[in-house]
């Protein structure tokens, strides 16, 4: 056996210990440290990771690294090489279960990790699919096709109008829902891009990914999907979705509106929340329940409007405490044609911004106001420096989320220059970008170590 095949990807400090107690990639071992004894299988390592570790699968399934300082010896039980290939069986076809059609972009909704590189394995094709998830098979016929093979943070505006414009195709052909598999760091851009650039959706469009990986106990992928499939295949709500876990548990998922939606949390499973209303549905493996009346209703026509425009000299900006003029100077020698700026309290900035502010007035630059508290709306009304800002120019969004509004100047910007035209595109909501108004719910906020909520946690968090 040649020595990478043993040894895959360690080097340094970490080939030695494992070449000391003749120890293989792929073995089982029982490792005595200074920290305890570990049990587990030697995993490759990423060939661009550190030298000062060996990685183990333990039994729970999790992975392990355990310092080369602390370890006094590795003891080889037993040895079987896994195999990254996933198992590919035939997509049974129904004619009584509805066509969905998944359009891929480069996410790991249902992956192995390859850990010598650190690369994923995607399963994509129906039966690659079927294989990973065979509940699939119970829910709806999948078709599929790949149209990227990006991360989450290199979609922009040219894959939202290629999506948007595959999706008008596959809309015409008779396709019953459509699943879009992503990463989930920018999935709410692309649900709201998807909001403004499809209209009069007489079907489903769900976004989903995965916090964790397929080769991890707690993955979500496998159950994220299938709830994406029922959703896309059988829910009446024909709007643009994000489907991810509701609760960190796997009791089931919520469907949330593309442009009310974003990314809270880095690693939970539960991360997406809809944030100044509720989320739109409750969705299983055999049933979605509207939480909400107000939604389109899935028709049976062909019809449906697309819109694949984008303006791509478009930024947002955070504003923060002494932030200086030529930040946003700098974007308007740039030649950015929009900006939207995510301003503290109800709308606020400081006033050493205003002669840039004056100057993006000047230059012809669409400027918007939203608030970095995320729930809640500007008011820019209330106090001197809103009233100062929207003498130069700058326009309130109400509760748009900033991605969202970031998106929507980008689109509006791509259809027209006219800043009066922008400003009725921008303030004439699509689907609920804009709402008159926030439900009692709509923002719930629970602070740990507060009695109250202490107790009403212990209820469900045994």
């Amino acid at each position: 056996m040649k020595q990478q095949d043993i040894f895959q990807g360690y080097r340094g400090r970490g080939l030695d210990i494992l070449k000391k107690y003749n120890a293989r990639v792929w073995g089982k071992v029982v490792v005595d440290t200074t920290r305890g004894m570990f049990s587990g299988t030697i995993l490759p390592r990423s060939e661009n990771d550190d030298d000062r570790h060996i990685v183990l699968k333990i039994a729970s399934g999790y992975n392990i690294g355990i310092n080369v300082d602390t370890i006094n010896s590795i003891q080889e039980t037993g040895y079987k090489k896994a195999k990254y290939q996933i198992p590919e069986k035939e997509f049974p076809y129904s004619e009584d279960k509805p066509n969905v059609k998944l359009f891929g972009t480069g996410g790991t909704i249902a992956s192995r990790l390859d850990y010598r590189t650190g690369a994923v394995i995607p399963a994509f094709s129906p039966g690659e699919l079927y294989g990973a998830v065979p509940e699939l098979a119970d829910i709806c016929n999948i078709t599929t096709e790949k149209l990227f093979a990006v991360f989450s943070e290199n979609m922009g505006p040219a894959q939202y109008k290629t999506l948007a414009v595959a999706i008008g195709k596959e809309i015409e052909k008779g396709i019953q829902g459509i699943i879009i598999g992503h990463g989930t760091d920018t999935l709410h851009h692309t649900a709201a891009a998807l909001t403004f650039m499809i209209q009069n959706l007489p079907i489903p469009i769900v976004l989903v990914g995965s916090q964790r990986s397929s080769d991890r106990p707690s993955s979500d992928a496998a159950l994220n999907l299938m709830h994406a499939a029922y959703a896309a295949g059988h829910s009446e709500i024909a709007e643009v979705l994000v489907c991810m876990f509701g609760p960190t548990s796997d009791e089931y998922g919520f469907l949330h509106r593309g442009t009310r939606v974003r990314k809270m949390h880095s690693s939970y499973r539960s991360t997406f929340r809809t944030i100044g209303d509720i989320p739109l549905a409750k969705v299983t493996r055999s049933s979605v329940e509207p939480l909400k009346k107000d939604y389109s209703p899935r028709r049976k026509d062909r019809k449906v409007d697309i819109f694949p425009y984008f303006e791509e000299k478009v930024s947002i900006v955070y504003y923060y405490p002494n932030m200086r003029p030529d930040i946003i100077d700098s974007l308007i020698e740039n030649g950015y044609k929009g900006i939207v700026i995510a301003g503290t309290g109800l709308g606020h900035v400081n006033k050493p911004l205003y002669p840039a502010l004056e100057r993006a007035r000047e230059k012809n630059v669409a400027v918007y106001m939203t608030v970095q508290t995320l729930w809640g709306y500007v008011h820019m009304n209330v106090y001197e420096t809103g009233r100062d800002m929207q003498a130069l120019g700058v326009i309130p969004a109400e509760n748009m989320l900033p991605e969202v509004a970031y998106i929507k100047l980008g689109w509006a910007l791509g259809q027209t220059e006219d800043l009066n035209k922008v400003k009725e595109i921008m303030l004439n909501p699509i689907n609920d970008e804009i709402t008159l108004r926030e439900p009692y719910n709509g923002y719930l906020v629970y602070q740990g170590g507060v009695p109250e909520v202490e107790e009403f946690i212990k209820k469900f968090r045994k």
